[in-house]
């Protein structure tokens, strides 16, 4: 197979699905028209699908010759953030027409690649042995995630895999560059909300009144030297309150407070080490002060983990199809988090950062911000190295001897 050939045939066919969903954002859990669109997509192609309820889309490639079957996926769902129409240096070449919601994080180019992906494998079939898994995830960014459904589908109907694939466009990576790394590609996540209970009262009688802001300022000052303590300098390990809510006036002591925020680390025993203190100081603290704890959002999201092997070959595709010059050897690993940890801790696979960033068309904001936009030519680039790894992998089928399968369920339960 002409991979790099193939990938710059299809540079419009690429370039006109990232705009058409990028134009077409829908938040997670809300991404019907989405979906509609994925399933019409790769029906034209002959490639069968199934809908997972609150999950997503799989589609399925047969080349009808024995041999592995590899699971790539794309994520689908955008984020409520009002996009500006200028980018960093110039007005964008599309814009999202449903107001208050952006493709901020880039997985409108994620799902564009993957659809690309499988119109060049199904296309192609007699290049390649085994089965492709097409797996279109709703929901990665909130709420309830798709994942869980998606993986337990998998499970429950005995689809076979045997690796997996995963991809993240990157804002800090120059467009034409992806980045394979070994051992931790993205940290992992907990994501915390936790109310306090107490009893309200007038400012004049703070002795009357039982005051869960100073529950939480107990709370948050004991945290304060957790990473000192907790973790070795070595590792990485970081955590922060994103909303703090109580009260209304300054006379008034309420009677709640909420606080939410993430933890981020690179190694899950730092990160669950961490969620098992919260929960205990939040517990332990509430009842030296009069308060009760109720738990909100208790969501931890393992660290991403690539296979060894796996990297080995992707490496040595993506040179051999694209050349020395494609594979940034120096791209660090992420703080961000993905719901591909999963995924990756249950077959051995590998996940890549797609370069987008290109001061000549703007691009280089950071996710999840108003300015943040693709460097198209990117892209295709992504689509090349796609291919060069999970055809590699469909020849090679190489064991994984370091690869450690985690069980489904019990990831699966700190997610939920």
């Amino acid at each position: 197979m002409q991979i790099r050939q193939l990938a710059e045939k299809e540079r419009d066919t690429v370039i006109a699905l990232r705009r058409h969903f990028h134009e077409n954002p829908e938040l997670s859990q809300k991404e019907f028209k989405t979906m509609n669109f994925i399933e019409k997509f790769l029906h034209d192609l002959g490639i069968e699908t199934v809908r997972v309820p609150h999950g997503g889309v799989l589609g399925f490639i047969d080349s009808r010759k024995p041999g592995w079957t590899v699971l790539m996926r794309a994520d689908i769902d955008a984020l409520p953030i009002r996009e500006d129409p200028v980018n960093l240096t110039k007005q964008r070449v599309c814009i999202s027409k449903n107001e208050g919601v952006m493709h901020a994080c880039g997985h409108d180019g994620h799902t564009a690649m993957l659809l690309t992906e499988a119109k060049i494998l199904s296309q192609h079939k007699e290049d390649w042995e085994g089965k492709v898994v097409l797996m279109f995830e709703e929901a990665e960014e909130m709420g309830e995630r798709g994942i869980a459904p998606l993986l337990r589908y998998i499970r429950d109907h005995h689809v076979h895999v045997d690796t997996c694939f995963g991809t993240h466009v990157m804002w800090s990576l120059p467009a034409g560059k992806v980045g394979i790394l070994y051992g931790t590609a993205m940290a992992g996540a907990y994501f915390f909300r936790i109310r306090l209970h107490g009893k309200s009262g007038h400012g004049s009688r703070p002795d009357m009144a039982v005051s869960p802001i100073e529950c939480f300022i107990s709370i948050a000052s004991e945290l304060r030297s957790y990473r000192m303590r907790m973790t070795a300098p070595t590792d990485s390990f970081t955590y922060s309150f994103g909303s703090v809510q109580a009260g209304h006036e300054p006379n008034i002591i309420p009677e709640v407070l909420e606080f939410a925020g993430t933890a981020r680390c690179t190694k899950n025993d730092d990160g669950l080490a961490f969620r098992k203190t919260l929960l205990d100081l939040a517990k332990n603290t509430a009842a030296l002060h009069g308060c009760t704890v109720e738990v909100v959002e208790d969501q931890y999201f393992p660290v991403t983990v690539n296979t060894k092997e796996c990297v080995d070959l992707a490496r040595k595709a993506v040179v051999e199809n694209l050349g020395d010059g494609a594979l940034d050897k120096d791209c660090p690993m992420w703080m961000a988090t993905e719901t591909f940890s999963i995924t990756e801790s249950t077959w051995p696979g590998v996940f890549f950062f797609t370069g987008i960033n290109d001061p000549a068309v703007g691009s280089g904001s950071p996710h999840h911000t108003p300015k943040f936009d693709i460097a198209e030519e990117g892209l295709v680039t992504g689509v090349a190295a796609a291919l060069s790894y999970v055809t590699a992998v469909l020849k090679e089928k190489p064991e994984t001897p370091s690869f450690h399968k985690v069980d489904l369920e019990s990831m699966l339960k700190l997610t939920e």
